[in-house]
C-alpha cells in the first residue's frame, strides 16, 4: 500500500488566480487561493485511515507533515509572489501569514486530537492561543509562532498528548515555535512575576480548542492583574524601551537601523499599543482614539509609520529568508528597489527610501511624546524631572505655565494671536531649561501655516531665531525639536529638502539635518571649553573672540545644498545668499557666510588630501583664505564639520594635520607668502637635527646633512629625520632596516624603512603593509645621494588606531618577509583583498586628476575611488611599471571611499606634462582599479 499519496495541496478552482493581499485577508474569499483547509484535512484523514494499524507515531506524523509541508510551500510561494506584485500591501500580507499559520496550527490540532488519542478518550480540556506578534495577527514571513497551550489546573494525559503531537508536527514543518503549557492560575502567577510573560498575555488570541477556557483566562487577567497594576506596567515597559534604545546606540539616525528594535522602530509603536490595551482592554490600536490617547490625525500617522516599517521588515524577511530586522547597507538598496523607489533628482533610490524611513522614525518619536503626556494627565505615569540645571529653573513668562514639569501654553487662542510666539516658545524653553509640553507641540504643528514670508522677514523673528543659537547655550536642543516639528523648515523653507536626508555612505553617521545640528552642538561645546584638550586652536580662537553670528549661521546652512546634482558647496553658497539676509545679517556678514559655505571643505581637503609640507600647498591655501579672520572662522567650522560626522571620525591624525596647516597659514598671512620657501624650511630642519643629535661629531652631522636632497628636509618632521639618521648610520648595502613606533600624537604607527633604493620600492612597501592589514594614512619616500631609500609610512589598524606594541613583532616579521621576496604581495593579496558584502552597495565612481600647479617640483596625481586593502598597492605598482617615481603619498579615507594623492616625477626627475602620456597613464590606473575590484568581488 502506498502510504504517502503524490498529490498537490488541496486547492479551489480559483487557486491559480492572482492572489490579492487584502487588509482583512483572514475574513475574505482570498484564503481559498492559498489552500482549502477542509479538503486538506480529508486527504490527511484518508491517508491515516488507510495506513496500517501498527504504524508507529513518527511514521504517521511524517505522513501528515508531507501534506502540510506541500500546502505550506505552495501557499508561501503564492504569498511571496503576491507581495512582490503589490510591494506595499503589507497589511494584507501580515493577515495572510496569520491565516496560513492559523490553518496549519488548527489542522495539526484537529489531527492530533482525533487521530493520536486512544479510542474513547474524553475530549481534553485544552485551548490553543496565539501570543506575541502572532496573537496580534501580525505575522511577517519569518516570524516566530508563539503558542500558549491553556489547560486545566491538573492537565490530563490526553491534553499533554495533543500538545506533544502538535509540537512535533509544527517542528517538522520547520516553524520556529515558541510555546508554553500553563493553567489559568499559572498564567496569573507568572504574569505577576515576569513582565515579558505579562506582555505576551496582553496579546493572546484564541485559535482553537476550548473557547470558554480562553475567555476565563481573559477575564481573570483583567480583573486580578491588569486593572490593579497599570502604573507598574507602564513604568516597566518604558524602562524596557529605554534599555532597548541604549543597546541599539540611542540614536534614531543610525546608518543601519533596526526596523524592529531601533529607536523609532516597530517595537516603540508596539509599546504604545501594549500600554493602551493594558489600560483599556480594547483589542485594537484604533481604540486609542476613542480613549483620547491620540487624535484621529495622530492615529493616522501611527498607522502610516507602522505600515511603512512593517513593509520594510517583510521585504527584509523575503530577501534574506530569515528573521532579519536590520537594514544593512546592501539590503537597503534591495528593499528600496522592491518597494518601488527610483533614482531621481540627482539622488539614488536608496537615499529616497531611507529619507522616508527616518521621517517615519521621527514621527514615532513625536507620537510617543504625545502618548506619554496623555498618560501623565491621567496620573498613570510619573512626570519627568526637570532636565535643566537648578540655576536655570526660572519662573516662566506670562502666557506660559508648567505642566508635569514641562513648558505649556496658558491660552492657545492668545498664543496664536501673535505668530511670533511659534518661535518664542522654543526660546522660553531654552531660557527656563524646561522641556516643551507635547500639547504645546501639537498646537505649533497644527499652525505651521502662520510662519509665512511676512513673519520670516520680521526683525523680531530674526532676533528670536538668532537668540536660540547665540544666547542661551544648548542650542541643538531647540533646533532639534524645531526640526522634528517642522518649524525649522517652515522658517527656513530651503532647509526642508535635507530633513531626514540620508547620505548613502559609511562615512556619514547621521542624516544631513542631524549632522547639521550635531555640528552646532560641537560649536556650543567648543565655546564652553569642553573640548579644549582635543581642539586647543579652535577653543583659543573662540576665546579670543570672533563673529559668532556668522559662524552659527554658516554651520546651520553649510550642507543646505546637498542632495542635488550640483556641487553642494557652490549651490549652498547660492542658497545662503538668499537666506542669510532673511536672518538679519548685514551685507558684510552675508558675504562671509557665503564664502564659508562655498569653501567649507577647503581646509579639510587641503589638510587631508595634500602634502602640507610642500610650501606651494600652504601658499595656495593662504591665497584662497586671504585674511586671518576668515582663517579663524574656517578653522572652527572645519573642526565642527568633521566632529559632527559621527563618533570616531575625529582623531589625533586629523587634528595634527589641521593644526599644522593653521600655523603654517598664520605665518604666511602675517609674514607674507614669499616667506614660505623651501630653503628656509631646509635650514630649519637641519638645525633641528643638529639639536636632536648633540652627541654626534661635527663630521658625522655634516655627512648626514649633506646626504639628502632638499625635499627630504622639507617633507618630514624633525623626529623622523633623527630616526633615519640613526638607521642610516653604518648600514650595509644589502641590509634592510625597519623601525616601528606608535605615534600617539598622530593616532598612527610610524613605519620607517631604510634600504638600498631600486625601482618600485614604494609599491613593495605598500604591498607588505596591505598584507598585514595596515591602513596607510600618509607616506613619504626619498632617495639619498648615496642611493638609499628612506621611506616612512604612518599606518593605522582596522579600528583607526596605532598598532598595539604587542602586535609590532608580527608586523615587522611579515614586512621583512615581503621585502625579502619570501611572500609575494600580489599573490598573497588575492585572498585578502575583499570588499565586505554590506559595502558592495555603495557606488563610488573613479576620478583621476593630474595637477601640475599644486607643487613646484612634482605632478600631483589624485585618485578617488572605492577603498579596499590592495588598492594602494595596485596603484603604486602601476605607477612603478610606468617609470613614475613616487616622492610621497597622502591618503584620505572617508568610510568606504578613499582619495590617494601621489606626488610624482618621471624617470628624468621632471613633472609629467605630455598629454598623450597622461591619458595613457590614466587609462592604466583605471584598468588597475577595475582589475582589482573584480578580483576583490570574486574573493
Amino acid at each position: 500500500m502506498t502510504l504517502l499519496r503524490e498529490t498537490s495541496p488541496a486547492l479551489s478552482s480559483e487557486a491559480e488566480a492572482q492572489l490579492t493581499l487584502r487588509d482583512d485577508f483572514r475574513h475574505s474569499e482570498e484564503t481559498a487561493k492559498l489552500f482549502d483547509q477542509a479538503e486538506l484535512r480529508q486527504r490527511i484523514f484518508a491517508d491515516l485511515d488507510g495506513a496500517p494499524a501498527d504504524l508507529d507515531p513518527a511514521a504517521r506524523r511524517a505522513l501528515i507533515t508531507k501534506h502540510l509541508a506541500e500546502a505550506k510551500k505552495v501557499a508561501t510561494a503564492r504569498l511571496s509572489a503576491a507581495y512582490l506584485a503589490s510591494p506595499r500591501a503589507v497589511r494584507g500580507l501580515l493577515s495572510a501569514q496569520t491565516w496560513l499559520t492559523d490553518a496549519l496550527v488548527t489542522t495539526a490540532y484537529d489531527v492530533a486530537r482525533s487521530r493520536f488519542l486512544p479510542p474513547g478518550t474524553p475530549e481534553p480540556t485544552l485551548a490553543v492561543l496565539a501570543v506575541g506578534g502572532y496573537g496580534r495577527a501580525e505575522m511577517a514571513p519569518q516570524s516566530d509562532v508563539d503558542l500558549l497551550f491553556l489547560t486545566d489546573d491538573d492537565p490530563s494525559a490526553a491534553a499533554n498528548q495533543v500538545v506533544e503531537t502538535m509540537l512535533y508536527l509544527l517542528w517538522d514543518l520547520r516553524l520556529k515555535v515558541g510555546h508554553a503549557t500553563r493553567s489559568v492560575k499559572e498564567c496569573l502567577r507568572l504574569g505577576r512575576e515576569d513582565i515579558t510573560i505579562r506582555t505576551s498575555l496582553i496579546e493572546k488570541r484564541h485559535i482553537t480548542g476550548d473557547a470558554s477556557l480562553s475567555e476565563t483566562l481573559g477575564s481573570t487577567l483583567r480583573k486580578q492583574l491588569f486593572a490593579s497594576t497599570v502604573p507598574e506596567f507602564i513604568e516597566a515597559k518604558l524602562a524596557e524601551r529605554a534599555e532597548r534604545h541604549r543597546k541599539q546606540g540611542g540614536q534614531r539616525y543610525v546608518l543601519e537601523p533596526n526596523v524592529k528594535e531601533g529607536k523609532g522602530g516597530l517595537r516603540d509603536l508596539q509599546t504604545l499599543y501594549w500600554i493602551g490595551k493594558y489600560m483599556t482592554g480594547k483589542p485594537t490600536a484604533a481604540s486609542m482614539v476613542e480613549d483620547g490617547l491620540f487624535s484621529p490625525d495622530e492615529y493616522a500617522r501611527f498607522r502610516a509609520a507602522e505600515t511603512f516599517l512593517w513593509t520594510a521588515r517583510a521585504h527584509l524577511h523575503y530577501l534574506t529568508g530569515r528573521a532579519m530586522d536590520q537594514l544593512t547597507f546592501d539590503l537597503q538598496v534591495e528593499v528600496a528597489d522592491r518597494m518601488g523607489y527610483h533614482d531621481r533628482e540627482g539622488r539614488r533610490a536608496v537615499e529616497h527610501f531611507m529619507q522616508d524611513y527616518f521621517r517615519f522614525a521621527t514621527h514615532v518619536g513625536e507620537l510617543t511624546r504625545v502618548f506619554l503626556t496623555a498618560l501623565e494627565d491621567r496620573h498613570v505615569k510619573k512626570a519627568p524631572l526637570l532636565e535643566g540645571l537648578f540655576s536655570r529653573r526660572r519662573k516662566v513668562k506670562p502666557g506660559y505655565k508648567v505642566l508635569h514639569n514641562r513648558l505649556g501654553i496658558s491660552d492657545p487662542a492668545t498664543f496664536l494671536a501673535d505668530k511670533l510666539n511659534l518661535l518664542r516658545l522654543f526660546d522660553e524653553g531654552l531660557r527656563t531649561g524646561l522641556l516643551i509640553h507635547p500639547d504645546a507641540m501639537r498646537l505649533v504643528t497644527a499652525n505651521l501655516h502662520l510662519i509665512d514670508d511676512d513673519m520670516r522677514c520680521t526683525p523680531e523673528a530674526q532676533r528670536i531665531f538668532l537668540d536660540l543659537m547665540l544666547k542661551h547655550g544648548n542650542p541643538e536642543r531647540a533646533l532639534r525639536r524645531m526640526n522634528e516639528l517642522g518649524v525649522l523648515s517652515a522658517f527656513i523653507p530651503e532647509f526642508e529638502p535635507i530633513v531626514a536626508m540620508m547620505q548613502f555612505n559609511v562615512y556619514h553617521h547621521y542624516t544631513v539635518d542631524e549632522h547639521t545640528i550635531q555640528c552646532i552642538s560641537v560649536l556650543d561645546q567648543l565655546e564652553r571649553g569642553d573640548l579644549k584638550d582635543e581642539t586647543p586652536i579652535s577653543t583659543g580662537i573662540l576665546k579670543a573672540g570672533l563673529n559668532r553670528k556668522v559662524l552659527y549661521v554658516a554651520l546651520l546652512l553649510h550642507d543646505i545644498g546637498k542632495g542635488r546634482p550640483e556641487d553642494h558647496s557652490i549651490l549652498g553658497a547660492q542658497i545662503a545668499r538668499r537666506v542669510a539676509p532673511r536672518l538679519g545679517l548685514s551685507p558684510e556678514e552675508c558675504e562671509t557666510v557665503e564664502w564659508l559655505i562655498r569653501y567649507h571643505l577647503l581646509m579639510s581637503d587641503t589638510a587631508q588630501k595634500r602634502d602640507i609640507s610642500d610650501p606651494r600647498t600652504v601658499k595656495g591655501f593662504a591665497r584662497l583664505v586671504g585674511t586671518r579672520k576668515r582663517l579663524d572662522l574656517l578653522t572652527v567650522l572645519t573642526v565642527c564639520d568633521i566632529r559632527g560626522v559621527g563618533p570616531g571620525t575625529w582623531n589625533n591624525w586629523k587634528s595634527q594635520l589641521l593644526r599644522t596647516l593653521y600655523h603654517e597659514t598664520v605665518q604666511a598671512l602675517e609674514n607674507g607668502l614669499e616667506g614660505v620657501s623651501r630653503s628656509m624650511r631646509e635650514d630649519e630642519a637641519k638645525k633641528a637635527l643638529r639639536e636632536a643629535l648633540k652627541d654626534w661629531s661635527r663630521a658625522d652631522l655634516k655627512a648626514e646633512t649633506d646626504r639628502h636632497y632638499g625635499p627630504y628636509w622639507q617633507g618630514l618632521p624633525s623626529e623622523t629625520h633623527a630616526i633615519f639618521a640613526q638607521m642610516l648610520r653604518g648600514i650595509a648595502s644589502d641590509e634592510v632596516r625597519i623601525d616601528l613606533h606608535p605615534d600617539e600624537a598622530r593616532d598612527a604607527t610610524r613605519a620607517a624603512f631604510v634600504l638600498e633604493d631600486h625601482p618600485g620600492i614604494f609599491s613593495r612597501l605598500a604591498g607588505a603593509l596591505a598584507l598585514v592589514g595596515a591602513n596607510v594614512v600618509d607616506a613619504r619616500t626619498y632617495t639619498s645621494k648615496d642611493g638609499y631609500a628612506t621611506a616612512v609610512f604612518w599606518i593605522q589598524d582596522a579600528d583607526g588606531h596605532p598598532y598595539e606594541v604587542s602586535r609590532l613583532p608580527r608586523l615587522r616579521m611579515m614586512i621583512d618577509k615581503t621585502l625579502r621576496g619570501e611572500v609575494v604581495a600580489r599573490e598573497a593579496l588575492k585572498d585578502r583583498d575583499k570588499i565586505k558584502k554590506r559595502d558592495r552597495a555603495f557606488r563610488f565612481p573613479t576620478n583621476i586628476t593630474f595637477d601640475n600647479e599644486g607643487s613646484d617640483i612634482y605632478t600631483i596625481i589624485e585618485v578617488e575611488s572605492r577603498d579596499r586593502p590592495g588598492l594602494l598597492y595596485d596603484l603604486t605598482r602601476t605607477l612603478a611599471a610606468n617609470n613614475i617615481y613616487i616622492a610621497s603619498a597622502v591618503i584620505a579615507t572617508y568610510g568606504a571611499q578613499v582619495v590617494d594623492s601621489f606626488y610624482v616625477k618621471d624617470a628624468f626627475g621632471l613633472k609629467l606634462h605630455s598629454k598623450p602620456k597622461l591619458e595613457a597613464l590614466e587609462k592604466k590606473l583605471r584598468q588597475a582599479i577595475i582589475d582589482g575590484a573584480e578580483r576583490a568581488h570574486q574573493a
